[in-house]
């Protein structure tokens, strides 16, 4: 009877650790789809679906194993709310309140994870914003710049190969002048060595949990910026907004709105 209680415990201690093995499987693939939904949401601009996808990652928060992706993808569906909301006339006390948002999960996730670059990289763009929206105001907008500045010494220091890293770079380079470092033609260059990264480094990452968007987001500030330099080159704009559209066909920025603007420019040209 002894010996039967006690292979009758032991068993109720596999039967639970293997209960909550499958739980925190369940727990991670269920961030994982959400994440996945975000990011499908972010191209096609659908704003309901992106809060939907904040929404639904919020009883994962506390999850010791999961916190730091899950605040990450938290935030990347506020700052990427807030992006497409550019693009399609929201009010801007909204689009301020979603990347205030978006910074602070951000922030959590570096802070649960001090090593997390791309948590760093969504902070400094979620802060460039920030200042673009508050331009008029230059104390604030120089507080904002203030705070991207050390962070952006931070990741040129542990990872200045990534390519997300560089996408965000792009614009901070675009509205320095030459003399200082910057210009449109380096910001062309920084996205070209995004997407060579890209291109070198094909091995897809084991974990879907950690962030490996950016090459047709390369592509398309590729397009943009070849349309919008100086000088501006139509067909190398055409170029990139196709190819970023062949990695994402439904995306809603590129298809609707800048390869409208590549093509009527073009027609003009000629």
């Amino acid at each position: 009877m002894r010996l039967f209680v006690v292979l009758f415990g032991a068993l109720g201690v596999i039967w639970f650790l293997a209960d909550c093995g499958t739980s925190e499987q369940r727990a991670r693939d269920r961030v994982i789809r959400i994440a996945s939904e975000i990011q499908r949401a972010d191209y096609e601009g659908n704003q309901t679906e992106m809060q939907k996808g904040y929404d639904e990652l919020a009883p994962f928060v506390e999850n010791a194993q999961l916190a730091s992706r899950v605040r990450y993808w938290r935030g990347f569906a506020m700052w990427r709310k807030a992006v497409n909301g550019f693009n399609d006339s929201i009010d801007p006390n909204e689009l301020e309140q979603d990347l205030k948002q978006a910074l602070d999960e951000f922030k959590d996730a570096q802070a649960k994870d001090p090593g997390f670059v791309d948590a760093k990289v969504g902070i400094i763009s979620c802060l460039g914003y920030m200042a673009f929206m508050n331009r008029q105001d230059q104390l604030r907008a120089k507080e904002f710049i203030g705070q991207i500045l050390p962070v952006v010494k931070e990741v040129k220091e542990a990872a200045p190969d990534n390519p997300r890293f560089l996408w965000v770079l792009g614009p901070i380079l675009w509205n320095t002048p030459p003399e200082r470092g910057g210009g449109q033609d380096k910001a062309i260059e920084n996205y070209e060595r995004g997407l060579a990264l890209f291109e070198k480094n094909k091995t897809a990452l084991a974990d879907p949990l950690e962030p490996s968007w950016g090459k047709p987001e390369l592509m398309m500030n590729l397009a943009y910026s070849h349309l919008n330099k100086s000088a501006p080159d139509v067909d190398a704009a055409e170029l990139h907004a196709r190819a970023a559209l062949e990695i994402v066909p439904t995306w809603h920025y590129v298809r609707d709105i800048l390869l409208r603007q590549v093509l009527e420019a073009k027609a003009k040209s000629k």
